[in-house]
């Protein structure tokens, strides 16, 4: 069944709409906010100038920015405005836990990436999907025409998260597949070894490449909302064990804090973008703060 006739489901068509209107809802306020054009993003790699450095040709400085800033700026030319974005989602069947949240980690994971998608659509910058468990399993092409939005949308709204996971694996796959310096967004909940993950994520450092962790958990797995006598079952293992949630709470957020930092420090060293998630956080919010916290960067 090709894509165009995919479209015609009903349920389909609804699950489209939806994440496309969630997607500009967080994009056009954003933009707003900013008093932005849409050509100019998240990051100085979507705008149109950057710093002089020496060696560049003082003919190129732009002397209208540097009134404006006092800053030496250049033009940049067509093929530097454009960079190449690849969303990486993770297919793992823990990512489809939800304890009270309406949605899933996967369901958060989704609307992120819609939204990101939607913005780089919107700037004329290519932008893929990789989705991976233990391996990559599909991937898209990048692309930076409209219809690109519609078939990224279509694949992430019939995706279900059903397999073991094999972060580092998977990630160490897209850094050898990746030609050119690209915008690498990731989408997991990174249950898995740390150090291995960030072995792999090193590997896409290495080659210049820019990484936007998204990390993503459940308000429970955060917040260990439980009490008495219960039992856990890993999700993809279906290992379970019984716990006294009462006494257990305090080891329990002291080892989940202990996860979450080793991963902002280890990405701060990396010089990768560590942003910190759970369900219970307005999507829309948390992306938007995100954006403009990383615009302000620059």
């Amino acid at each position: 069944m090709t894509n165009a006739e995919s479209y015609l489901k009903p349920e389909v068509i609804r699950q489209i709409s939806r994440l496309d209107l969630r997607a500009q809802f967080v994009v056009k306020g954003f933009l707003q906010g900013l008093h932005a054009s849409p050509y100019h993003g998240f990051s100085v790699e979507f705008s149109e100038h950057r710093r002089y450095e020496q060696g560049d040709d003082p003919k190129d400085i732009d002397w209208l920015v540097y009134a404006k800033t006092d800053r030496y700026y250049i033009k940049k030319f067509e093929a530097e405005t454009n960079i190449t974005g690849y969303l990486a989602m993770d297919l793992s069947r823990s990512m489809a836990y939800t304890y009270r949240q309406e949605m899933t980690k996967f369901d958060y994971a989704i609307s992120l990436a819609a939204a990101l998608c939607y913005l780089m659509v919107h700037q004329q910058d290519p932008v893929g999907l990789v989705t991976f468990d233990t391996k990559i399993r599909a991937s898209l092409p990048p692309k930076s025409k409209r219809k690109q939005l519609g078939d990224i949308l279509s694949l992430l709204a019939n995706l279900k998260p059903t397999g073991e996971t094999d972060i580092a694996h998977s990630l160490s796959q897209l850094a050898a597949m990746l030609k050119h310096r690209s915008v690498v967004m990731i989408f997991s909940d990174l249950l898995a070894d740390p150090d291995e993950v960030m072995k792999a994520i090193y590997q896409l450092r290495h080659r210049n490449n820019d990484v936007i962790l998204f990390h993503i958990l459940d308000e429970a797995e955060v917040t260990f909302p439980f009490d008495g006598m219960v039992e856990l079952e890993d999700p993809e293992t279906k290992e379970r064990m019984k716990v006294d949630a009462s006494n257990y709470r305090k080891d329990y957020e002291k080892e989940v804090k202990a996860f979450r930092d080793k991963y902002r420090q280890d990405c701060f060293q990396a010089g990768v973008d560590y942003v910190e998630l759970d369900t219970s956080m307005q999507f829309d919010k948390a992306l938007t703060e995100y954006l403009i916290s990383r615009q302000s960067r620059f």
